[in-house]
């Protein structure tokens, strides 16, 4: 029964790690390509890994295993962010079916600054309205 269990972690890993693969080559732009390796990558990676904690059974190799789960797991997020973040600072192109860029309003391209929200919101109450001249 542990060896299905085994054969089956292995195979359902293996298939979201060949779909991230598919999705690097086949989806539009930077950000989508990263979504499909974050999200596919890690959970295949994960399964893989409880695989290998079930094949060996030993405490040691299990909290290997898991500490290896939790380090993708924290670590695979921000590094897609960080490098879609980065990519779209550099000029990377948006897909043409993109429907929101939430980005775009808060970035100066000319001095790589974003703002926030905050900042938006806060410069827009203490700007003078213009007045109708009419």
């Amino acid at each position: 029964m542990i060896e299905m269990l085994k054969g089956g972690l292995i195979l359902a890993g293996a298939s979201f790690m060949f779909l991230a693969a598919l999705g690097v080559l086949r989806l539009p732009d930077l950000l989508t390509r990263m979504h499909a390796t974050t999200k596919a990558a890690t959970l295949g990676a994960t399964l893989i890994m409880l695989a290998v904690a079930l094949h060996f059974a030993q405490v040691a190799v299990v909290a290997r295993a898991l500490g290896v789960i939790l380090f993708i797991m924290m670590t695979a997020p921000v590094a897609a962010h960080v490098i879609g973040r980065a990519g779209y600072f550099v000029g990377a192109k948006l897909w043409s079916g993109t429907v929101k860029d939430e980005l775009r309003p808060n970035y100066d391209p000319l001095t790589h600054e974003l703002k926030s929200g905050l900042e938006t919101e806060a410069n827009a109450r203490h700007q003078p309205r213009e007045t109708d001249p009419s």
